[in-house]
């Protein structure tokens, strides 16, 4: 008797988790440029370079204080476009790299990461990354 009882605590318990967690997934605001927009390499490439460079390298090969774009870990399939547009707006956890959490770029709107992230891929697909 104890033991049902407690198995039916811990599926209570569990149920609660689940819908709680649910809710707090489904109320995170994932960042969107704007409807229409046309993201614009060349127009991300000067962003880039006052936004990410200090970190990222001028040439995209990464520096002492953080990681290359120009590497396989941020091809397409393995970071979306969204996951750079979650990491200007809310920042990053180190989780591949060994430079330590990445703050937010507040600086930097949703549309402004579009474009960054067109010049990014564009780079990219220029090394074989795709």
């Amino acid at each position: 008797m104890k033991r049902e009882r407690l198995t039916i605590a811990a599926a209570a318990a569990f149920l609660l988790l689940s819908i709680v967690g649910a809710a707090q997934a489904q109320s995170m605001k994932i960042p969107k440029p704007s409807e229409g927009l046309m993201p614009n390499p060349g127009r991300g490439k000067a962003l880039y370079a006052s936004h990410c460079s200090a970190c990222h390298g001028a040439d995209l090969k990464g520096s002492d204080k953080g990681p290359p774009m120009l590497h396989k870990v941020y091809e397409p399939s393995h970071h979306s476009d969204v996951a750079f547009q979650l990491a200007a707006a809310r920042g990053v956890r180190a989780h591949h790299w060994q430079f330590g959490d990445m703050a937010p770029v507040p600086a930097v709107t949703p549309d402004d990461v579009a474009h960054i992230t067109a010049f990014i891929r564009a780079e990219q697909r220029k090394v074989g990354i795709q």
